[in-house]
């Protein structure tokens, strides 16, 4: 969510403005910055994804909450409400022409059921997986945690039966059990998954509490190819997004991680409190949990957020189109990446974000590519040099008085075959005017 900003009146002391901005200019050599460079080319070209119907994801959302409501208020393992529950997706699935099994396994003495579901067609030896986790604590319906991501994968699912899609990997969607007892039904998955079977594995995506209330948008950073794929989507929406920690290792991810399957996802936020900074970006309410209700009586059909269900439906089918469509990465080399935030003061000092080269020969190439992400609410008053390791600066970009427009996401050309591929580069940033904030989200090299 982008955020209104009270601009003052644009500066009587532009000339001012100008005058650093020329003494800035001369600092350091200005590289030639070539305009944004085309998005790399991809095995096979990506279809873009459907818009995921936000109403068709509420619609199964009001199902589930149905389906707790007439078995004793929830949808946990071993209770009728959770078989119910997989008996629901199951036929949604089963209609759209998916093939579906149910795997069944037993944890505290009860029977729980994990459900798969593979789209006919792709490459069997690379297999791009989605996920969630079906099951609801005891004490609620478990509508954001996690009817919210269960919900988003079926109608991601249901979206490409309607698209017919034909993926040039296999796609396989998944629903566990008894997460909410320490991951047993994705563990139990896993464990069962032949070695053979796993090494097919090209990706793993989880999405476990996408419509927090008081949402925050946040991004695992665990494989950078899936990483970058939701980062980009959310940047392209003018959504600032953050690295996930909250539930690092807590969620159905970990079981593929642990077996060496990359993994990403996304998160909107449990128990943790939204700080000032977050709201600020965000929206919501600084002070209070990210989902008050989490794991209480009260994760109903009303504590679901509908855009950053929406926002997070929409990047959860855009990631599937787009990694199933073949590689992501950059056919000419390696990326290297920062999605650290950096602060930038407000008509301060000059801030860098730094990407370490190491293992290769040579220097750098001539066409450089340099991926910046800066949220700010004034673009113009930002000047920005990439620094070689030896020093030496290249200018991206000036300032300029009459550059309104919020936000820095370019990729510049940077001519750095006199420099040595391998060092610390830096992304320097400087904001050269007052009344207008921000801060580096990203900063990538490919080579």
């Amino acid at each position: 969510m982008t955020h209104s900003v009270s601009r003052i009146p644009r500066r009587t002391a532009a000339a001012a403005v100008l005058a650093l901005t020329g003494l800035l200019a001369t600092a350091a050599p200005a590289a030639t910055a070539a305009p944004p460079a085309a998005a790399p080319a991809t095995a096979r070209t990506a279809a873009a994804a459907p818009d995921i119907p936000l109403a068709n994801v509420k619609a199964h959302l009001t199902q589930l909450q149905s389906i707790a409501t007439a078995n004793g208020g929830n949808r946990a393992h071993g209770r009728p409400g959770y078989k119910a529950s997989i008996d629901y997706v199951k036929a949604k699935l089963d209609a759209a022409g998916f093939t579906t099994s149910v795997q069944q396994f037993t944890s505290n003495s009860a029977v729980g059921y994990n459900l798969i579901a593979d789209w006919p067609g792709g490459d069997p030896n690379q297999v791009l997986m989605a996920g969630a986790h079906l099951d609801s604590v005891s004490s609620g319906p478990g509508i954001n945690d996690n009817g919210s991501g269960s919900a988003a994968v079926l109608e991601s699912a249901l979206a490409v039966s309607r698209a017919g899609l034909k993926p040039a990997k296999h796609l396989r969607f998944a629903w566990w059990g008894a997460e909410e007892l320490g991951l047993v039904g994705s563990k139990y998955y896993v464990a069962n998954l032949p070695a053979t079977e796993r090494s097919k594995l090209s990706g793993y995506m989880n999405f476990d509490m996408i419509g927090s209330p008081n949402a925050g948008y946040f991004v695992y950073d665990d494989d950078p190819v899936i990483e970058k794929t939701f980062k980009d989507y959310f940047a392209g929406l003018g959504v600032p997004t953050e690295i996930e920690t909250e539930g690092d290792g807590r969620s159905d991810h970990a079981s593929f991680k642990n077996v060496g399957v990359p993994v990403g996802g996304l998160f909107t936020g449990a128990s943790r409190t939204k700080t000032s900074a977050q709201a600020q970006k965000w929206g919501g309410t600084a002070g209070q949990a990210f989902d008050r209700c989490y794991h209480s009586s009260c994760d109903t059909t009303s504590n679901i957020n509908d855009t950053a269900l929406d926002r997070n439906s929409d990047a959860l089918a855009h990631a599937v189109w787009t990694l199933s469509a073949g590689t992501t990465e950059p056919p000419a080399g390696d990326t290297y990446q920062n999605t650290s935030d950096v602060p930038i003061p407000d008509g301060g000092a000059a801030v860098t974000s730094p990407v370490t080269v190491s293992g290769r020969t040579g220097n750098a190439p001539a066409a450089l590519r340099v991926g910046v992400d800066i949220v700010h609410t004034w673009r113009g008053d930002l000047v920005i040099d990439l620094v070689a390791p030896d020093g030496t600066a290249y200018r991206l970009k000036n300032s300029s008085g009459g550059d309104s427009a919020d936000n820095v996401r370019e990729t510049y050309t940077v001519d750095a075959s006199v420099e040595a591929a391998n060092g610390t580069w830096l992304l320097r940033v400087q904001d050269v005017a007052r009344y207008d904030t921000g801060y580096i989200n990203s900063f990538s090299l490919t080579f």
